[in-house]
């Protein structure tokens, strides 16, 4: 469902992903690992069309991402692709169940429809209680399980997550990554993840080793 063809980056003179090419298939939870400056981060935005390859493709469930026009590209990002990052990015004036709307209503889902989504989805992630409090108000993991319920309530066709336990403690870390495997298993969700943690990326499907830009070591389980 994912397809990565000969995917290069530079920036100045430095090439940072270096004719990179893999395939994800749907339900498969994917780990990039190897160290800082290896381009992992780098990949990853660039098969979330946060970021464009100098050259190189990535197909999702059949579209090239990078042919689209800008603002279908941005229209696709929102519906088929969903993001956790390190940092939550929460909007602090908005309670959990509108931080879990937003992508909702910029895909202009209804009001009444959003709400139901985005609860049903929080619920999944433990917070059913939680739903009408502001971030300040929640513990680190549960901030964290906030901005998974967003990206995950448009039902994307894959989850890009960067280092999305790397600001969390062992304990809500692990208990991120379980939560990545039963989402996997009630949902069918297909998560690409970029962690330091080798024992967390121990628990995927499979281990994509970066280093110098390349994908040097592809370990399926």
């Amino acid at each position: 469902m994912l397809i990565v063809n000969n995917v290069i980056k530079n920036y100045a003179a430095f090439t940072v992903v270096n004719d990179v090419s893999f395939t994800v298939q749907k339900g498969d939870i994917v780990s990039i690992v190897g160290p800082s400056g290896a381009g992992k981060s780098t990949l990853l935005h660039i098969m979330g069309a946060l970021d464009k390859p100098d050259s190189g493709s990535v197909l999702i469930d059949g579209t090239d991402i990078f042919k689209l026009p800008g603002r279908k590209q941005a229209a696709f990002r929102n519906k088929h692709l969903g993001f956790v990052f390190q940092f939550h990015h929460l909007l602090p004036e908005f309670s959990a169940i509108e931080n879990v709307c937003m992508p909702l209503w910029i895909g202009n889902a209804g009001k009444k429809e959003a709400t139901m989504q985005a609860t049903e989805m929080l619920e999944r992630v433990g917070l059913g209680g939680r739903l009408n409090n502001k971030p300040s108000e929640l513990s680190g993991g549960e901030q964290q399980r906030v901005a998974i319920a967003r990206a995950l309530v448009t039902r994307p066709s894959v989850v890009m997550a960067d280092e999305p336990t790397g600001n969390l403690d062992s304990a809500n870390a692990q208990a991120v990554h379980e939560l990545f495997l039963q989402l996997r298993k009630d949902l069918g969700q297909t998560f690409i993840m970029v962690t330091h943690n080798d024992a967390l990326a121990q628990m995927t499907d499979r281990i994509l080793t970066m280093r110098d830009g390349k994908i040097v070591q592809d370990d399926k389980k």
